[in-house]
Formats: structure tokens, sequence, C-alpha cells
């Protein structure tokens, strides 16, 4: 069982009414604990996400079709993606957030990798993340602004074996995310990442469970020394989402526990 002994998170919310997010992979995990959280401040969340069973699962837990929408979508197919954004456009008519949190991992060594491997892990993490970046602009452009966000991770900072293509797609969407901050700011959308660092999902699960994640050295790694929930990220992204952030953008927050600032070891 992984370990977890955080507090309680701060009820404090920010006022989101009449605003729409739209979040990539918002099925499960931080997609979907993001989600939740905008509700209760009042949004309207569209999910849009691979997996048409997950999304159905997770409108219906969100409370159905009055408080959020799903539409399937593939990040790796830029005609899903504008597809999918076409209709947040008639249906929704606005777009205040992007949340981009799609993603997969296929640990492997690099060695031995296949173009394919390397080109279709890459394709969803960074291209994914562009694809909806582009399409979410011109209906924040129309609106006057918004705030994109985007998945970084821990692994841009650490040399992760065997996650090569995940790191570099990792490094590359904040390489993305400081450059589309400076392009698009005439257009008052501010765009930041953030960086998680082992978090507490169904997904982390499924690599535990195939022997692709070791808990032990990760926590001991973690001066906080549990995984994050779910939810603190949530809360770490609403806060980028909201005018509290106001002047922030470029920047990527590091929510890891302490992970890539330790310095024990040198004691």
């Amino acid at each position: 069982m992984l370990p977890s002994t955080r507090s309680s998170l701060s009820n404090a919310m920010h006022d989101s009414t009449g605003r729409v997010a739209a979040i990539t992979g918002g099925a499960s995990g931080i997609g979907f604990a993001f989600a939740q959280r905008w509700l209760a401040q009042g949004g309207r969340a569209v999910l849009l996400d691979f997996n048409s069973e997950g999304l159905a699962s997770a409108l219906d837990k969100l409370g159905g079709v009055d408080v959020a929408r799903g539409v399937v979508t593939d990040v790796s197919d830029r005609a899903s993606v504008d597809a999918a954004f076409a209709t947040i456009a008639d249906t929704e008519g606005r777009l205040d957030v992007g949340l981009n949190c799609a993603g997969t991992s296929n640990p492997g060594s690099t060695a031995e990798m296949e173009d394919e491997a390397w080109v279709r892990l890459v394709d969803i993490h960074l291209s994914g993340t562009m694809r909806a970046c582009r399409a979410a602009y011109p209906l924040m452009k129309v609106g006057g602004g918004g705030s994109l966000i985007n998945m970084s991770s821990v692994a841009t900072r650490l040399g992760m074996p065997k996650r090569a293509s995940y790191n570099a797609s990792k490094a590359g969407i904040d390489g993305l995310t400081r450059s589309l901050a400076v392009e698009w700011v005439s257009d008052n959308i501010r765009v930041n990442s953030v960086a998680p660092g082992y978090v507490r999902t169904a997904f982390t699960d499924h690599l535990i469970a195939k022997g692709d994640l070791n808990v032990v050295p990760i926590v001991a790694r973690t001066p906080m020394g549990r995984f994050a929930e779910p939810e603190e990220i949530a809360a770490s992204i609403a806060f980028l989402a909201s005018d509290d952030a106001s002047y922030v953008t470029g920047a990527t927050l590091h929510v890891d526990g302490g992970m890539t600032v330790d310095g024990a070891w040198y004691s």
C-alpha cells in the first residue's frame, strides 16, 4: 500500500462560475481530480479522453451532462482534437481554461526501443499537448484570454533510466510552455506547466502491479515521505487557472514533495 500522511486540503476555492475548462485525459487521475474541483468552484468541464467507457464513468461520478460533458478524443490525431474543440465552440461557446493531462508510460530499454514506441509516446505527450493548445487558442483569443496548463513532470529534472521518451517529452512540454507563454501573451493567454512528483492514481497502481514502479525508493527519495494525492495536484492547477495567478506565465510549478530539491545526500 502506498503511504499517505497528508493533512486535509484547504477548503478554499476560487470562484469559476460561468467559466469553461477543457481537460485532456480528463476521465481519470489528475485530470478527473481537477474536473471535480472545477465543478465545486462553479465552473463547467469538458472532458476529452480516448477511453469512451472511462468518460461515461467519469461523467456519472461528476453528476452528469448538466455540469460536465465528454468528448472521445485522440490527442495523437489532429482532426480528432480539432473536432473536439469545435464542439466546445458550438456547445459551450467559450473556453477559459485548458488543462492537458493526456499521457501514458511505456518504460523500457532505450537501446532496444523501436522507433514506433518512441514516436507514439512523444506524439501523445508532446505533440498532443501542442495540438490541444493550438486548438484552444482561437477560442481563448476571441473570448479575451484564458489560461493553459500543461502537465510536465519531475522527469524533466531527473535522469530516469528506461524512460527516455517520457523524460524527453516532458522536457519538450516545458519548452513548448515557455514559447507559447511569450507568443500568446498579447492575446491575454497565460501558459504554464505543473510538474508533479509521483501521484496515487489508478495508472500508478497499474505500473506498480506490473513491476514497472518500485514504491520504496521513490518514497525514500521524497522528503515528504509519500506520494501525492491527485487532489493536491489539482489544487495547484486551480491556482494557475485562477485570477490569483494573473501575473504568472511561462512558469513550471513543481509539486513534488521536495523530490527535485532534496540535498540531504550532502549531509
